[in-house]
């Protein structure tokens, strides 16, 4: 019976199927074949031109021995923190502020989410204008005035992280406002009149039962923008090019620079595994937990 109902499917979505069936092979042989391709070059002993070798770990022996790699990934460690910690904070309260029914609520809901529609090197050449000490907001406060003002993270090996953070969450906090605020609004309004005859303070109640009330989008929110900061690119070549030096190195950049600029394939493929198992280290509890979990009860 079950061969039969499995035979009907079939022949009633065989068209689907058809029409699907290009875009499946582009994933499996383009996406797919290419990042299997990548992790066998990681282990061969290619430099200018791929090899079909095989030298088992050198390549990452090689990658964690190198300083700049060493230094991209101390500086995505404290990029994601920061990012992380101030988007979901600085989106929660986005989303708090737009669930009270305000006047104006789709133009407010718009402008906050309007930076996220923007790609990552345009976000880059705003701030990167911003910050810049001869164009930006140290300019514009020397002008009216106050010439021994100085702003100049940007140039600033110190401080520059801080300014490619700042960017990085004006474009993602709209993100974290446009998730949550859709998880509270599936609140039950039945709960916030038990709270308010319980006398609850509204801090409170966000704290101990929304929140955990929006585990699912929060669970999403963090894989998401985690992703982002994974590959975090666009951004910090648009501001900083990574420097000054290598102060604002990130791990994508560093691997882009291997692949084009130094002609170093098994670096750069070694790099990107390193990358996409991490990746992957994330997003494997969210599909369990939200899939496979779910499934097997």
């Amino acid at each position: 019976m079950n061969v039969i109902a499995i035979q009907m499917h079939f022949k009633r979505n065989l068209l689907a199927y058809i029409a699907a069936l290009p875009m499946a092979l582009t994933v499996f042989v383009a996406y797919m074949g290419t990042m299997f391709w990548s992790v066998r070059l990681s282990f061969s002993s290619s430099r200018m031109l791929p090899k079909n070798d095989f030298v088992g770990f050198v390549q990452y022996e090689r990658l964690f021995n190198t300083s700049r790699w060493i230094s991209s990934l101390e500086n995505l460690l404290l990029i994601a923190f920061l990012f992380l910690v101030i988007c979901f904070v600085l989106g929660f309260l986005l989303s708090i502020f737009i669930d009270q029914k305000i006047k104006a609520e789709s133009f407010f809901r718009t402008v906050f989410l309007f930076p996220y529609a923007m790609s990552f090197i345009v976000t880059g050449l705003v701030w990167q204008w911003i910050f810049n000490p001869q164009l930006g907001v140290q300019k514009t406060v020397q002008a009216l005035g106050w010439d021994s003002f100085q702003f100049d993270w940007i140039v600033n090996p110190d401080m520059v992280l801080y300014t490619v953070v700042i960017a990085a969450v004006w474009q993602g906090a709209g993100l974290v406002m446009a998730l949550l605020l859709a998880g509270l609004r599936g609140i039950d309004e039945d709960l916030w009149k038990a709270t308010k005859i319980d006398g609850i303070p509204a801090w409170r109640v966000y704290i101990s039962i929304i929140l955990p009330m929006l585990r699912p989008m929060i669970i999403t929110t963090v894989v998401l923008l985690s992703i982002s900061i994974i590959k975090m690119y666009d951004v910090v070549v648009a501001m900083t090019g990574g420097g000054p030096g290598v102060a604002s190195e990130v791990p994508a950049k560093f691997i882009m620079d291997n692949l084009f600029e130094r002609a170093n394939i098994g670096i750069a493929t070694a790099a990107s595994t390193v990358m996409l198992t991490t990746i992957l280290c994330l997003i494997a509890p969210f599909i369990y937990s939200n899939y496979i979990k779910k499934q097997g009860r």
